[in-house]
């Protein structure tokens, strides 16, 4: 007689029986989340970047990214941040301390990473190389499931994304 493998999941009143499988694809995203938020924050501040939030970081590399300024609304969009509260607030601090600058040019405000931003992102690149870079070749991980991974989790969020909609319409 064969047995089912045991499904390995964080909340077993949500296991649906048409499919465990997304029960134990959102526990892994839990993990995943707060492991990656945990080494985003420990990563900056190996870098130099002292008591920055998830948020803050994610901001300050997207802002870094192509060095071209960008708009809050493109921001909050292309890192799928529904609150631009959080953002205007992470920005501000992120003004605060240098890292990034913001410029105002008609009635939009347009903001960009400093020099002393982008030295840092260097930094922050460093410890990445160093740590986890050099963590994933000891892993057995290849980059070809990296890649898998990373087009599951795009569609995932669709998906998400699209039930959180009908969830909004009930």
């Amino acid at each position: 007689m064969s047995r089912q493998p045991t499904k390995i999941v964080s909340s077993e009143h949500l296991v649906s029986e048409t499919s465990a499988e997304l029960s134990e694809f959102e526990y892994g995203l839990i993990m995943a989340s707060n492991a990656f938020n945990r080494w985003m924050v420990r990563c900056m501040a190996a870098a130099g970047g002292k008591d920055m939030t998830p948020v803050e970081v994610s901001l300050l590399h997207h802002v870094s990214h192509r060095d071209r300024k960008k708009k809050l609304a493109d921001i909050c969009f292309v890192l799928n941040i529904e609150d631009t509260h959080v953002a205007t607030y992470a920005l501000k601090k992120l003004v605060a301390r240098g890292y990034v600058k913001s410029e105002k040019t008609g009635k939009e405000v347009f903001f960009s990473a400093t020099a002393t931003g982008r030295e840092l992102c260097a930094r922050y690149r460093d410890v990445r190389e160093r740590c986890l870079i050099a963590a994933l070749k000891e892993s057995g991980l290849v980059n070809e499931q990296i890649g898998a991974a990373a087009q599951l989790m795009r569609n995932a969020s669709g998906l998400y994304d699209t039930a959180a909609r009908a969830a909004a319409s009930l």
